[in-house]
């Protein structure tokens, strides 16, 4: 439904066909409103009141955003929803130029007027979303974050895959932020956790969406959807998504899951552990602060303890612990927030008993992040019984393993060698070990924290100590064979 609303006396800024309506904030393309976020607009005005200079990226970034802290990237993308906004380059005509080093210029002629007859427009709808309020910049993720933006809109169906606490709820939710001023319907996130039946999927959808008449309606929509958390759905998922992509050309699929969807045209993205530092670096809190991993943790500390700041001193014990926790967002986060209870020494004489040192939660989080070991039973629940098996005894390696060598080690009358392999195998699609290939061989490795968690299920079942002693004997037996075959070499 449209209405029509007149501008009054009102400062306008003109270039090319457009009116910039300063007290309106609104853009006109002759009659036609432009559709613009309130961002963009800020930065529009800055530009084009400073026509002809050079606004550097800080002052932009200061001026938009004056209480918070973001990333560079929010700027960038930005600028460029407004360059094709504006057909920036078409025919060639230029608005906005990059400045190598310096920052922005809006380089076309500007007149400023007043508009003193009224003039009639419809009404700019307002973006549509369900987007919650971020309350934390996202940290170390610009450059994934950036791929997924670029990609998205032309490849229509991306997946972000990775372990429990890696980060792609909080990787899709900022996409989706960045997104939103591009597609016409809006940005809808839909969270699969609340629930189990497969086929409540499309009610679900479709509930979130608002639609009265079924998912069908999204044929004609320009609109992204968020499909956080799919992998207890995995079969459901993939039939709706190929349905949906279909049936609508102009929608888009972002998708989280602990293993792909395996649906037609997906663009799978395997999101990275944050970097944590070598030990070469730990003599200078500067370099230090130049991993992802140590910035995450200096960030949520602050949060926790005002006037944190990190010292030379500090730099071993905060790298320690960001090793520790594997490079996880939600791991490290939740152990900064203990730094006012416990302080660096404490956390770090703490981490072998990392999952009663994270069980302090964020109140603020849908259940699963609340915890590591929230979210580790929210995959492991949802494992079949051989895969819990398997995924236990695995624990007893604490290094990177063959599947040869788990054969050696944990195949018994019940658990076949055939049925282990099988397992392990699952378990590295669902994210629960990680895949290292290297010299034409497959190895596989878990993630402390996983590992950590496996061996108290391994404990609770009583068998920890039977498969830690099969352990120690196939690896006394590999490293007598492999002395025994050194020696032979030496004799010949």
């Amino acid at each position: 439904m449209n209405s029509l609303r007149a501008i009054n006396s009102d400062t306008v800024l003109r270039f090319g066909p457009y009116a910039f309506h300063l007290h309106q904030r609104l853009i006109l393309d002759g009659v036609r409103p432009l559709r613009m976020g309130g961002r963009a607009l800020d930065i529009l005005q800055v530009l084009v009141e400073r026509a002809g200079s050079v606004v550097s990226k800080e002052a932009l970034i200061a001026h938009v955003w004056p209480t918070s802290v973001v990333e560079e990237i929010n700027l960038r993308v930005h600028i460029a929803a407004l360059r094709r906004a504006l057909g920036d380059g078409e025919n060639g005509q230029r608005y906005i130029v990059n400045i190598p080093q310096r920052g922005y210029s809006f380089i076309a002629p500007v007149q400023r007027d007043h508009a003193g007859t009224p003039v009639l427009i419809e009404r700019v709808h307002k973006l549509q979303h369900n987007l919650p309020a971020r309350l934390t910049p996202v940290i170390g993720r610009d450059s994934i974050i950036g791929s997924v933006v670029r990609q998205l809109p032309v490849r229509r169906l991306m997946t972000l895959v990775g372990p429990a606490g890696i980060g792609k709820t909080t990787v899709a939710l900022r996409v989706a932020e960045l997104l939103l001023q591009h597609y016409q319907d809006g940005v809808w996130v839909i969270d699969l956790t609340v629930i189990d039946d497969p086929s409540q999927l499309v009610d679900h959808v479709s509930r979130t969406l608002e639609l009265d008449v079924g998912a069908q309606v999204l044929a004609q929509r320009h609109a992204l959807l968020v499909l956080d958390n799919c992998e207890h759905l995995l079969e459901r998922c993939r039939a709706v998504v190929d349905d949906l992509l279909a049936s609508a050309p102009r929608l888009s699929i972002l998708a989280t899951s602990r293993e792909p969807l395996q649906a037609a045209g997906e663009t799978l993205l395997c999101l990275p552990a944050l970097t944590v530092p070598p030990a070469s670096v730990m003599y200078s809190v500067a370099e230090a602060m130049g991993y992802s991993a140590v910035q995450l943790f200096v960030s949520s500390a602050r949060a926790r303890q005002q006037g944190f700041a990190l010292r030379q001193q500090d730099l071993k014990a905060v790298r320690e612990i960001c090793r520790r926790l594997d490079g996880l967002p939600l791991a490290i986060e939740l152990a900064a927030t203990q730094i006012d209870a416990l302080a660096l020494v404490g956390l770090q004489a703490q981490l072998d008993n990392c999952f009663q040192l994270l069980t302090q939660g964020r109140r603020t989080a849908v259940p699963r992040h609340q915890t590591l070991k929230a979210a580790l039973d929210w995959s492991y629940e949802r494992l079949s019984p051989l895969e819990q098996a398997v995924l236990q005894r695995l624990a007893v390696f604490k290094m990177a393993f063959t599947l040869d060598a788990a054969i050696g080690v944990i195949s018994c009358a019940v658990l076949l060698p055939a049925s282990l392999v099988k397992g392990g195998e699952s378990l590295a699609r669902k994210s629960l070990l990680s895949v290292e290939q290297g010299s034409g061989v497959t190895r596989y490795r878990f993630l402390n924290t996983t590992r950590t968690y496996a061996l108290e299920k391994l404990d609770h079942s009583g068998y920890l100590r039977a498969y830690e002693l099969r352990y120690e004997r196939y690896i006394s037996r590999a490293r007598w064979i492999s002395e025994g075959q050194v020696s032979l070499q030496l004799v010949e």
